[in-house]
């Protein structure tokens, strides 16, 4: 089952406030299936993930998150786990992918967002961490992004990774 945006609550409507304040326009087409993993792309700013936790509440959307396990120091662990966080010790990476697949077979509901870059410097290649969840986990991948020029945060686009690395990849060059 697949499950459906609550109704505005002021959290939500406080969030989405925000974001127009701001200037930002939001576009979501909503998960037509209930697992999956979002890829945003680039991530470039600090801002990324305010504009990201503003968009994810204001839209009711039920999304988890990984980020660093520097990211969720005391006394913030509480509140950015409740925010949808999955701390990653990036010296003890090896097993979070398995982890990660055996999460989404355990649940009815996962949408996990991952900035595949795992940096917010200039880099000239994606790394396939999201890539390797998507296909173990048979769940598609959702292209998000947050464009500072037109101040549009979105996602609109669902991909199925087909296991063909080179000509998926290519698929998502070219959307972004």
């Amino acid at each position: 089952m697949i499950r459906t945006a609550p109704g505005k609550s002021p959290l939500r409507r406080a969030a989405l406030g925000l974001l127009r304040l701001f200037g930002w326009r939001r576009v979501l087409v909503w998960p037509a299936e209930p697992k999956g993993v979002i890829m945003v792309y680039p991530h470039t700013s600090n801002w990324d993930f305010i504009i990201g936790m503003l968009f994810k509440i204001g839209n009711g959307l039920p999304a988890n998150w990984i980020g660093k396990a520097e990211m969720f120091p005391p006394p913030f662990t509480g509140l950015l786990k409740w925010l949808g966080g999955i701390p990653v010790d990036r010296r003890r990476a090896a097993g979070f992918i398995e982890a990660l697949v055996e999460e989404f077979r355990s649940r009815d509901w996962m949408w996990v967002a991952i900035a595949p870059e795992g940096t917010r410097a200039h880099t000239d290649h994606i790394k396939s961490g999201f890539y390797q969840i998507a296909l173990a986990a048979d769940v598609p991948v959702a292209l998000a992004y947050i464009d500072y020029a037109t101040r549009t945060v979105a996602i609109d686009t669902y991909l199925r990774m087909t296991g063909d690395r080179d000509a998926d990849m290519a698929r998502i060059r070219e959307f972004y």
